[in-house]
């Protein structure tokens, strides 16, 4: 029997030691629930009045630039600048060779000369003509008489006749060669003023203080009229023709309509460029409207650069400028309150370019002003979210 209970006995007391250790444990101090704050930054929110700015990508241009071309065909002499030199006005920039000029002009004096030659012969030969005339009409008048008396023969009469005619056909030609001489002698002088205006053009000078453009033939070329031989342009009338999206246009155009002219700046190597916007294109396409804007420090600007601008817009007042990052889904903002995140409609402006920082610009009716806006971004943010913000 001593062997059968005694595991019965030792099963009983492992029972009761355990039910006494139970009974007898510490109690485990009670779990609170807490939520979960998320540690954000916050900034003000401050009414401003700020310019938004437009990012442009344009060309620069001369209005002004002239291409020099040959008046006539010829040689060239000599080349006198290179691309990229700076000229004053009136300064030559090349020549064509005379010999090819002044024979043309020698030319149309030898005809001025020769018609006004003609004239005076035309005037002494018409004399003699009229009396060559009476005396044929005259001798017409004996034979008609002798052939009315039936003394001369009809045949002799004839020639008299035809004599006659003859005369008056050139004193005819004679007169008209007279009455056409002042349109043959101005026809003769326009010539003549061409050829010499042809013999100046021979020498090619700057009618402008200018900067030459391309040089496009050298000493020794052959060059036939209207080739060109460089351009040129003034220096200190640069423009910038960019390209706005067409939703900017109308405030703009508005904007030089009140008698603004919105600023750009633009940095080439170590130069910031000055631009003030000072027309507006009446055509537009699928890519925007070109503006072009008056460069006010370019002198060393080579036309053709490509520069990125950024053009400040008209003022926008009553506006919150916030950063990028403050922005929720394109159009929401999140203002703290009493700890928590409350979602906000915004209505954006624009932009705000000051170097390398961009902010946004936006509208907010619902906001009043003074209150903390998140300015971290949050993914998950929602309305209702409870945040922490970290003291100073």
């Amino acid at each position: 029997m001593r062997r059968r209970l005694l595991p019965v006995i030792i099963i009983a007391l492992a029972i009761a030691g355990f039910l006494v250790l139970k009974a007898t444990r510490p109690a485990p101090p009670a779990v609170e629930a807490r939520e979960r704050l998320w540690r954000v930054e916050v900034m003000p929110m401050e009414l401003a009045a700020a310019r938004p700015t437009l990012v442009l990508y344009g060309r620069v241009e001369a209005p002004d630039q002239v291409r020099a071309a040959a008046s006539v065909a010829g040689r060239v002499l000599e080349v006198k600048v290179r691309d990229g030199d700076r000229v004053a006005a009136g300064a030559v920039l090349a020549r064509l060779d005379p010999r090819d000029l002044q024979p043309r002009v020698a030319q149309a004096r030898a005809d001025v000369e020769r018609e006004r030659i003609r004239h005076g012969a035309d005037r002494e030969a018409i004399e003699q003509e009229r009396a060559l005339l009476a005396l044929a009409e005259a001798k017409q008048a004996r034979f008609e008489k002798l052939k009315n008396a039936r003394l001369g023969a009809e045949s002799a009469f004839d020639q008299t006749r035809e004599e006659v005619a003859r005369v008056r056909l050139s004193l005819a030609q004679r007169q008209q060669a007279i009455a056409e001489h002042p349109a043959r002698l101005a026809q003769f002088q326009a010539k003549l003023a061409e050829a010499e205006r042809d013999a100046l053009r021979g020498e090619i000078a700057a009618p402008f203080a200018a900067r030459i453009g391309k040089v496009e033939v050298a000493a020794g070329d052959q060059v036939q009229p209207g080739q060109a031989l460089l351009t040129l342009y003034a220096s200190d009338e640069l423009f910038l023709r960019a390209r706005v999206p067409a939703i900017y246009a109308e405030e703009l155009r508005m904007a030089l309509s009140r008698g603004e002219q919105p600023e750009a700046s633009a940095d080439f190597g170590a130069t910031t460029i000055r631009a003030r916007l000072e027309r507006i294109s009446g055509e537009a396409d699928a890519r925007g409207v070109d503006v072009l804007l008056r460069i006010e420090n370019g002198a060393n600007l080579p036309v053709g650069a490509f520069v990125n601008a950024v053009l400040e817009r008209p003022l926008a007042s009553d506006v919150y400028v916030l950063p990028y990052s403050a922005l929720h889904g394109g159009d929401r903002i999140y203002v703290v309150r009493d700890g928590r995140l409350v979602n906000m409609r915004v209505s954006r402006v624009g932009e705000r370019r000051d170097g390398d920082e961009v902010r946004l610009l936006v509208r907010a009716p619902g906001v009043v002003a003074g209150e903390q806006v998140m300015r971290t971004h949050l993914p998950n943010a929602i309305d209702g979210l409870a945040v922490e913000v970290p003291t100073p």
